[in-house]
């Protein structure tokens, strides 16, 4: 498939402004989308100073682009040209708006009688995206009838923040014809109603959106996006399941799906994962040393690791199902008595007080005790050769100094505290919603618990002085990831476990639960689809605990296989196969300008 189009505009408020996940999405496609247009791809993001540290360089704007900047200027639009620095370094404007902010009661009551915007209530966070992209309309618009005349123009913007582009585009002062597509990742009102534990599905049918907006002071961000939706060119979302949302909330079905992928080449190759895991899977097997170990043990070798990780979205995430699926796994495998345990992560982060002091002296205590063995590995080394060598039974005595014998004792004695431990790494408040539920749960990381549970409220960043690992490398240390959502516009959590060789867990309410069921086949065992639409909590609990349990059963070759059947669900949302929707809705908004 070939552009149409001369020149691409691309415009998200996350453009070298890392805010959530379109910022992935833009990023992660956009060598791949240069590569069509080569040099005639534009990026568009807002100039936040702080941001663009480090992710933005500015240079020179090419002679042809000069005229039609030192023009924006002098309304107060500065244009800071440059190249994000991400694979392909694509060219970049970041718009500083300062300067024509002064105009924004202006620009609400242009959008009031154009298109009936009403930003009459709008909360704080709406006013300077909604300047930022009427500025990024200006751009585009005199750009296009200057350095682009008789250039076939397609701009592309992302979700309600970019919307006001599009309107000045299709408004009464642009003056170019640009075709224009408008891509939302969720809606305001679908993001907003998920997050008060309104479950969607359940009652689109049912549902006035206008109505809902104004009742939950959503009226500005709601319709706006309407606004774009139906006057872009061609309307685009990520899912199946946004397609639905939107459709009944903006009062327009995508015309096409632009289903978000990944890079898979720039993730380890099966190889590599199989090493990576062992590296990985070792440093979270230490962390439990110093974590559990001072308490009671268990077989570190009969231990799998699960995970949850997202944003502090308890219901919209399935963080609940989890915890809950996690209390009946727990009483499953007591009855069992399974000789298998499961160390179950929570990665999600909230507000906490630092790290608990008795977790920090028991790290001390675990280092001083590898750092003494680490002052005699080497002679440890050579008796181990010696008594092999010598065909003598290996003996405490044969290996170590009775010195260094009772050193080791009395360090180990140390460690060694009675009780079990907390649930949490950090102090959290008692009222915290994830750990009353950890503890409705039944979930107490009692010595007899064949699940643990180790609530981690912290962003991992590879350096918090626990783990130390990134979130990256911590999925990879883990057997199973597990993403229970109950709305979730696609979900790149599962995918990424995948392209890292991690089975995971995902529904049928997510955007990639539901193309992985249409699209992937022959390959379930690596993502599981726990299947939520119009079923009760209770069935979808005991179908998460069964697909738990089950796992926890896998023989080491059948959790390989696992890996690699995920392996290849992550490589069928490759980049490569799903930026040609993209081009296509480019392609569709100039056919339709025409």
């Amino acid at each position: 498939m070939k552009p149409d189009a001369d020149i691409l505009f691309e415009a998200s408020w996350e453009v070298c402004n890392k805010i959530g996940g379109i910022y992935t999405v833009v990023q992660s496609k956009a060598s791949l989308i240069q590569e069509y247009y080569a040099g005639n791809y534009y990026l568009i993001g807002p100039y936040v100073p702080q941001k663009a540290a480090g992710e933005f360089s500015e240079g020179l704007p090419p002679d042809e682009l000069k005229a039609a900047l030192e023009e924006l200027s002098r309304k107060g639009i500065i244009c800071r040209f440059g190249k994000w620095l991400i694979p392909g370094q694509p060219k970049t404007i970041l718009i500083d708006f300062n300067g024509y902010r002064k105009n924004i009661n202006e620009v609400k009551r242009s959008l009031w009688d154009e298109f009936k915007v009403d930003s009459l209530r709008a909360p704080e966070d709406y006013n300077d995206p909604l300047i930022w992209a009427y500025c990024t309309g200006i751009v585009i618009d005199t750009l296009s009838r200057d350095a682009f005349a008789g250039k076939k123009l397609a701009a592309q913007f992302h979700e309600w923040l970019a919307g006001a582009g599009i309107l000045f585009l299709k408004g009464k002062q642009a003056q170019a014809k640009v075709a224009t597509i408008f891509t939302t990742h969720a809606t305001a009102l679908g993001r907003a109603l998920s997050g008060m534990n309104i479950e969607l599905h359940n009652v689109l049918d049912k549902i006035n959106a206008d109505t809902e907006a104004i009742k939950y002071n959503l009226e500005s961000k709601h319709t706006l996006e309407k606004q774009s939706a139906l006057k872009a060119d061609i309307f685009t979302t990520v899912s199946e399941t946004t397609a639905e949302e939107a459709g009944v909330f903006l009062g327009r079905k995508p015309e096409v799906l632009l289903y978000n992928g990944l890079e898979i080449n720039k993730f380890p190759t099966f190889e590599e994962i199989s090493i990576k895991h062992r590296i990985q899977r070792d440093k979270v097997r230490e962390f439990l040393f110093y974590f559990f170990f001072p308490y009671y043990t268990f077989d570190i070798k009969e231990t799998l690791f699960y995970f949850i990780a997202g944003r502090n979205e308890v219901r919209a995430k399935g963080i609940d199902i989890y915890i809950r699926a996690l209390g009946e796994l727990n009483k499953k495998l007591k009855q069992t008595k399974s000789a298998k345990t499961i160390v179950a992560f929570v990665w999600v982060p909230t507000n906490s007080r630092g790290v608990r002091a008795e977790l920090m002296e028991n790290k001390i205590h675990y280092q001083d005790i590898k750092d003494s063995f680490d002052d005699v590995k080497d002679e440890i080394h050579k008796n181990l050769i010696y008594t092999f060598v010598a065909n003598k039974a290996t003996a405490p005595g044969m290996l170590f100094e009775e010195e260094f014998l009772l050193e080791m004792k009395a360090k180990v004695a140390r460690l060694l505290k009675k009780g079990a431990p907390d649930v949490s790494t950090h102090y959290i408040d008692e009222h915290d919603d994830i750990l009353r539920m950890i503890h409705e749960a039944g979930l107490g990381n009692g010595a007899g618990d064949p699940v643990k549970i180790v609530y981690y409220p912290t962003y991992l960043s590879g350096a918090d002085g626990l783990l130390n690992l990134t979130y990256y490398e911590a999925m990879q240390g883990s057997h199973l990831g597990v993403f229970p959502s109950l709305y979730e516009p696609w979900g790149y959590t599962p995918l990424e476990a995948g392209a890292l060789g991690v089975s995971s867990v995902t529904s049928d309410l997510a955007g990639f639960g539901m193309y992985a069921s249409k699209h992937v086949t022959g390959h379930e065992h690596g993502v599981f689809v726990l299947k939520r639409r119009n079923r009760s909590d209770a069935q979808v609990i005991a179908d998460l605990v069964d697909i738990m349990l089950k796992f926890s059963q896998f023989s080491p070759n059948e959790r390989i296989s696992s890996k690699m059947h995920a392996r290849h669900i992550a490589a069928a949302a490759d980049w490569k196969d799903f930026v040609r929707n993209y081009i296509e809705a480019h392609n569709r908004a100039l056919e339709k300008v025409k």
